[in-house]
Order: C-alpha cells, then structure tokens, then sequence
C-alpha cells in the first residue's frame, strides 16, 4: 500500500522549489488509457520527456490495476471510473495531480539532496564515471536490503518511492532518470537482451555497470562492460547492445508494464494500454531501433487486433530487420518472437525456420553461466515444444481424411510437415547452431538430455524425407567454380536476385519472393568490410549458390533471411545444409541412415560434453528450469 500522507505532501511540495511544470500539470486527472496515452503523447514532443514523470504514472496505474486490484471497492484518496459505461468490472485508476506530485517531489529532493554536482568533474564530453557511480549508490543504497527481487510489478519509480524494491532492470531505469533530474544529458540506458546498464560521456563510448544480474546480485557497479563484449557472452551481445535516447527509455517503460495478476490471468485493462503506447511510440518512430518493443507489440496484436492497424507477422518481421539493421543481426529474441507467432497459428515450417535461424544467431557466442536464461529457452524448444509440436502434426496427419475423400488423406500428407524436407532441414540447422554455440564455450550446453529428444525428433521424418536434404560439412564443397570474384569462398557467388519474405496475404506463412535490390544493411560481399572490429557474422547477411540447375539464390537484408547454411533448392532433391559445427558434422551419415541410429546419435552428441561438465563441475540436468519464455510477452 502507499504510505504518502498529506501531510508528507505539503512537507515535499515545500521542500523543493522545483516541481512538475505547469504544461504537465494541466493534464491531470488523468482520466482511463486516454488521459494517460495524451500526458505520454505530451512529453514525447519534448526534447527531453520527463522519465520520472511517466515511469510514477505508470507504476501508480500498474499497482491499482495488477497489485492492489481493489477494483470497484475504493481506497482513501483514489478514485476509479468505468472504462466501458455500465461495466463495473472494467475500471481505470483516475491519476490525481497531487499524488503524483507528492512521490515526484519525493524522488527528485532525494536525488538532489545527496548528490553535489560540484564535487564532481564534467567536461564538455560529458559526465564522469565517479558521478555515475554516486548516482548508482543512491539508487542502490535506497532500496530495502531484503526482498525477493524477481518479483513482479517493482519495475517503476513508483515501487522505489512508495516500497523502496526494485528489480534489476528498474535500477538501471532509476539511475537513467535520477541522472535526467541533476541535467545530466549524456547518461542513457543500454540494453541488452537480458541485462541494463548505463552509457554516458561523448557519442556514449563510455559504458558502467550499475545493477546486479541473475541471481547472484553481484556488486559489479562502476565497471565497464568492455569484459563482457569481449568474451562473447549473450549477456552483452558482442557489443550491438541497444544504446537508447529518451524516448526509446520510455519505450522501455512501457515494455516493462507487467499485467499480470497471478500466473493465469492478465489485467486487459493494463494490456490495452500498453497496446496503445507501443501504437504511439510505433507510430512515430521510436521502435525502429527497438526489436524487443516490436515483439511485444506484435504479441498484443495477435491477442487482441486493432482494425487498421499493421499485421502481427509484419510487426514481427519489422523487428527482425531493425535487429538486422542496426545490431549485426545478433539479437536472438525477434526470431524467437516470430517462431512464436508461426508456432501459435501451427505454421510448422515456419517455426522450425525462425528457431533455426536463431540457433544460427546463437552459435558465433560463447555460453556462460550468465547466459542461463537463453539456455533455457533453447533447451525448453528443443526438448518439449519442437517435440510437441512434431507429435500433434503426426496426429494431425493421421486423423485427416477419416471417412472422406480417398485423396484427402494423401493430400494433407503431401503438406504435413513430416513429409516436407525443408522442415527437416530447419530441425538440423537449429541443432546445428547450438552445437557450434557450445564449441570454445567455458560452459556445456548439450547433455543427454538433448540427445533424447534430438533422436526422438529425428525420428519423426521418414528416411526418404531425410535423404532428400543434400548435407555439406566442407566449405569447400560448395564453392562454385566460376566464382571469381569472391576472396572467401563462404561467400558464395555475388551476381544473383535477392531472396526476400513476403507475407502471403492469403495464407498466414511466409512465402518466398524474388525482388530487385533493396537499399537495407550490408550484404555478404561487403559484410567483412563493415564487420571489420563490429563482429559481424558471416553467417548472418550472405549469398549462397544453389547448386540444382546453377541457380543461385540470396535474401533480402530487410527481412528475416535463411542463413548462408541453409538455402531451397530449386531441384526436388531437396535443400542443401552446410553444417558448422563438428558434432553435426560427425553425425552426417547417422542423420540420414535408413533407421535412426539412436546410441551411436546420443554418444556423438554428449562426448565432448560429459568430459566438459566433469572438469567444469557443472550444474546437474535436474537444476535447470523448464519455465518456457520466462518474459510474458515471450511467452509461445
């Protein structure tokens, strides 16, 4: 509950001399989603767009509607009107202007009253890491000094001010804004996939750490994220880390608003608000450079469309070029977010395509104990929902045509999954992927638990369908011979259309289409310019020789793209699969033998890992948690 007295509030009001302007007080009461979706739309013209503001309006909303519901019984000073006329049970917090002010008041006299800008050195570059860290430490010194700290709904301000808890990635928001009170302009939040820290000094070439990760809550605060990068971990993504301005910092409020009442049931009224901010900060702009935002934003789409508005598999593929884009295609999440979207309306193959395009993603990093929350992600795909998902198309396919149309049986045959090899060769490239994530990792991934299901999943494909993907474990195999203008045979040859997604307006999957050139990020032939220092992969943006015929084929850099192990081949053969990594490598003949070898599978994919976790010591199987898409918005 809140403890913020009036009398607290004439004594913070008093205090500090500098309080909400009076452009942002004329918008309270903020009355139902559009009162709060116009104080957003208000500061978003802004140069500066008050975080601290917004995040206490937001986290006041969230308590009332997802923490406290008390809804339509009313508390001393909060009062609730109906969203929908005549419907009790859809209400909306009115956010009053003196509440507000109170723990705005609250929150900028405690940052400006302990820390002295003077006693700090600034230059024209910026801020200097001391007065980062002394900012850090107010955050961080503010907080209770015990609680459960993967609890929902401690995201915002308003959990710091009126219950002093936070959660790690609300820290990291809180020492962005509490540096927006003192003017320091320079000090902005970088994101990772999992993790927040703080950049600041010129173009934000300075990186510090200023919250803990996972569940070790170690103090790193101050240092740089220099070690991470170079490492290779996830946690840091090689460096292309989203470096946020403002208004992609209220997009990342925004994305935190957690609905949730209990593990069933979600606040709608939460839901559509958020739904609407994603649609304004979309609407101009802001979440171009923001993957995640467009993931979750599609994910409400497809729960609950707004007429007019984009397609979800659009929203999806939008965020898969901005990862493309401008972060060296090495975000993990937009694939995962598309395969979800494919995986709820049961396009088989689709799903298996944007998995393994992220286990493509996913093998130029190296797995640490950090990364644990990726870990589980995959493990859980590729051990229940792949299965799973493989086990119902087989049921599917068996119960289709029962008592009708001789040929109906065959025809749904003909388009299941199982009998389609370009799934098959999805399934090897994911596999592929986190075999060759695993190699030069201080970490294991693979146990024998993946090698049960990898075979019980090889094993769902007839051996014809398995024969039918041309399998290349030499680079050198695929190079043409009158390729002579590429200095890396990876590359494959240059003179050839693009190959682009497109989606089918018709048919919800995503269909192939060949296109002119399009303006977009690098491609393979000028990939190891650009990826010079930056780390761009190879294997992300490339160009690969059909061999069937002499066509070639390529992709478009705008679009979620089969990487340079994968390509359709225009001969019924099949596709052909470069693999990578050695394990997939040495079990070449094995996935393609007439009966599923299952021991000689299960050895060639957990030796090296069994010595591995030995040395390491590593975790037992049994700790591993099998809580799929930990994040809501994730979740399949």
């Amino acid at each position: 509950m809140i403890h913020v007295s009036l009398a607290d509030e004439n004594l913070i009001l008093f205090e500090s001399a500098m309080g909400l302007h009076s452009a942002q007080k004329k918008h309270f009461p903020l009355r139902g989603i559009d009162g709060v979706v116009q104080l957003f739309e208000a500061e978003l013209h802004k140069p500066e767009p008050d975080l601290a503001l917004l995040s206490l309006v937001l986290g006041f909303v969230e308590h009332f509607l997802a923490v406290n519901r008390v809804i339509p019984v009313n508390v001393p000073g909060v009062r609730f009107e109906p969203l929908v006329p005549d419907c009790p049970n859809s209400c909306f917090p009115t956010v009053e202007l003196g509440m507000i002010s109170a723990l705005y008041e609250r929150f900028t006299a405690q940052i400006r009253g302990t820390v002295d800008l003077s006693e700090y050195r600034r230059t024209a570059e910026g801020s200097s890491r001391e007065l980062v860290k002394k900012v850090s430490d107010v955050i961080w010194n503010s907080l209770s000094r015990s609680y459960f700290k993967d609890r929902a709904h401690i995201q915002s301000l308003f959990s710091l001010i009126t219950g002093t808890k936070l959660d790690s990635s609300g820290v990291a928001f809180a020492v962005v804004a509490a540096c927006q009170v003192l003017g320091l302009k320079d000090v902005h939040l970088a994101l990772s996939e999992d993790h927040a820290w703080v950049i600041f000094g010129k173009n934000g070439e300075e990186t510090a750490e200023v919250t803990w990760h996972g569940k070790g809550n170690e103090d790193r605060r101050g240092q740089t994220v220099a070690a991470g990068v170079s490492e290779k971990s996830w946690l840091y993504l090689k460096g292309s880390y989203m470096k946020c301005d403002r208004n992609m910092e209220v997009a990342f409020m925004v994305c935190a608003i957690n609905p949730s009442l209990d593990l069933h049931t979600d606040s709608s009224e939460l839901l559509q608000l958020q739904q609407k901010l994603l649609w304004l900060l979309y609407d101009r702009g802001d979440l171009d450079r923001y993957p995640m935002a467009l993931g979750t934003l599609a994910d409400l789409e497809d729960q609950d469309p707004i007429p007019g508005k984009e397609t979800p598999l659009t929203i999806h593929l939008k965020a898969v070029g901005s990862a493309q884009k401008y972060y060296n295609n090495e975000h993990i999440y937009p694939y995962m977010y598309l395969a979800g979207f494919h995986y709820r309306h049961r396009n088989v193959q689709e799903a298996l395509r944007a998995w393994a395009e992220a286990a493509q993603v996913m093998q130029e990093y190296n797995y640490f104990r950090e990364d644990e929350e990726i870990y589980k992600e995959f493990f859980d795909i590729a051990n229940d929902v792949i299965p799973n998902l493989l086990k119902e198309t087989t049921t599917g396919t068996e119960s289709v045509g029962e008592g009708a149309d001789k040929e109906q049986p065959k025809h749904a045959a003909a388009l299941s999954a199982l009998q389609d090899s370009e799934c098959f060769a999805h399934l090897l490239r994911f596999y592929d992927g986190i075999c060759k994530w695993e190699e030069g990792s201080p970490t294991p991934v693979l146990h024998v638990g993946w090698a049960t299901y990898l075979v019980q999943s090889l094993s769902r494909f007839d051996a014809q369908v398995r024969q039918k993907v041309t399998i290349i474990t030499k680079e050198s195999e695929v190079q043409d011979d009158d390729d002579q203008s590429s200095e890396d045979p990876r590359e494959g040859r240059r003179r050839c259309p693009r190959r682009e997604y497109k989606p089918d307006e018709q048919n919800s999957p995503l269909t192939l289409a060949t296109s002119p050139s399009a303006q977009g990020p690098p491609t393979v032939t000028q990939a190891k310019k650009v990826g010079e220092g930056g780390g761009r992969r190879r294997t992300s943006q490339g160009l690969w020789v059909g061999e069937a015929e002499g066509k070639p084929t390529s992709l478009s850099p705008d679009s979620p793209s089969p990487s340079p192990q994968y390509q359709t081949s225009p001969n019924p053969a099949g596709p052909v699969v470069v693999f990578q990594s050695e394990k997939m490598k040495g079990m070449k003949e094995l996935l393609c033998a007439a009966k599923v070898n299952s021991s000689a599978i299960k050895l060639q994919l957990t030796a090296q890992s069994q010595v591995q976790m030995k040395r390491q010591k590593a975790t037992p199987v049994g700790d591993y948690s099998m809580a799929f898409m930990k994040r809501q918005r994730k979740s399949l």
